[in-house]
């Protein structure tokens, strides 16, 4: 199946066009967490997962439940609570009823005329659960770019804000989040640099962001577990990973899903409000932690362009390292920081692509270390692959919108 299909044509053209739309999981390069203390960051897409969503015109305006992720059927009594055990009571659809909601709103406010036709909206996943790859804002930022086309609004509702609207849509869900993922999804590929600073944020509402060429990444691998149960309290953004269901997934994939743990949530709201809380109360080692976070962001930039992939490394690492004196090894978890210390072990550079769940890897050494790698990820029973870049699928109605620099 090809990950990176042709965007549909717009409901202009065609009332009666049926609308697909894909939105990448992402990973967090470098700067993360800082994203949501103003800092910096450099994320990027990945064509390895992803997830759709699909708008057909309809007599009226119908929500589709997806066949796994949102069961309402079940073998019996005991199954059902089998099932709200593992996967907690909410599926995808709230998120599709969410971005429906803040869109027609954020159109409502801002004069933008939408017609009254009627619409189906359904979706689907691929994207891993728990492993820190944004699952929930993939789904969101798929259906918001359904919904642009179908109403033929996307030359009015800027690039910069659409990060936004997703963002809304999940608060609207209470999942705590940053915009850094969503900002990644809505640029639809490529490598983005992300400056959250103070006086931007306040000024306008969000950051700047910055795409760069995505070949300057040098060949990177993904880590992850089919059982991410052992993933530690959940940390500043990770109420977000468990937005996708076990389910039988597209591309033939046997990796299990799932949508909205949300009876994990309460660890993490403890967690993050307390690194929250700290760094509010002005907490010197937590604000120079994270300041210092955001500086390798800059540093990783300079790197790249330059293509400089022994600081690379050390930047990916060092990356690594802060998270993990802010936040503690009970937090992170020990099957997490396992991928890393496997990647470490042979020489590699590794760092979590989101809260935890996964890790990115660098090979500096080449194929040698590659293999070096797969052996000891199978030893220790975890999953490798080539990450797959995405290039960016904006396009010349999107790139209009943009900010002049």
């Amino acid at each position: 199946m090809n990950p990176n299909p042709e965007p549909a044509s717009s409901g202009d053209e065609n009332n009666n066009a049926v609308l697909e739309h894909r939105s990448f999981a992402r990973i967090g390069f470098l700067g993360n967490p800082s994203d949501v203390y103003f800092g910096r960051t450099i994320s990027f897409t990945i064509g390895n997962f992803w997830a759709s969503a699909k708008l057909e015109p309809s007599d009226h305006l119908l929500i589709k439940p997806h066949p796994y992720h949102d069961l309402v059927r079940f073998d019996s009594l005991d199954n059902r609570v089998c099932r709200l055990k593992s996967e907690g009571y909410y599926g995808g659809v709230r998120l599709l009823m969410a971005i429906c909601k803040v869109f027609r709103s954020y159109c409502k406010d801002n004069d933008i005329h939408l017609h009254d036709r009627n619409f189906t909206l359904s979706y689907d996943t691929n994207i891993p659960r728990q492993t820190g790859l944004s699952g929930s804002s993939a789904i969101v930022s798929a259906t918001l770019s359904c919904l642009l086309d179908f109403y033929s609004v996307r030359h009015l509702i800027r690039i910069e804000v659409r990060p936004n609207l997703i963002l809304n849509a999940e608060k609207e869900l209470g999942i705590v989040a940053g915009l850094q993922d969503r900002v990644a999804q809505v640029y639809g590929g490529g490598l983005v640099h992300m400056d959250f600073s103070k006086e931007h944020m306040d000024r306008v509402g969000y950051g700047i962001y910055t795409i760069m060429d995505i070949n300057l990444l040098p060949p990177l691998h993904l880590i992850y577990t089919e059982n991410p149960s052992d993933s530690g309290k959940r940390t500043d953004r990770q109420t977000e990973q468990d937005q996708n269901s076990e389910a039988q997934p597209q591309g033939g994939r046997p990796e299990k899903l799932a949508v909205a743990n949300h009876h994990t949530r309460n660890k993490g709201e403890a967690v993050h409000s307390t690194v929250r809380r700290k760094w509010l109360d002005g907490d010197e080692f937590i604000i120079s932690s994270m300041a210092e976070i955001a500086k390798l962001a800059e540093e990783g930039r300079t790197a790249l362009l330059n293509k400089d992939y022994t600081k690379l490394k050390l930047l990916m690492n060092r990356n690594f390292d802060l998270r993990r004196s802010i936040f503690g090894d009970e937090c992170l978890g020990a099957v997490n920081i396992e991928m890393v210390e496997v990647a470490r072990k042979i020489g590699a550079a590794a760092k979590f692509t989101g809260s935890g769940g996964a890790v990115v890897a660098f090979c500096p050494d080449g194929p040698s270390q590659v293999k070096l790698l797969e052996e000891e990820c199978k030893k220790a029973g975890f999953i490798v692959e080539p990450v797959k870049l995405v290039p960016t699928r904006l396009n010349n109605s999107d790139l209009k919108t943009l900010s002049k620099p």
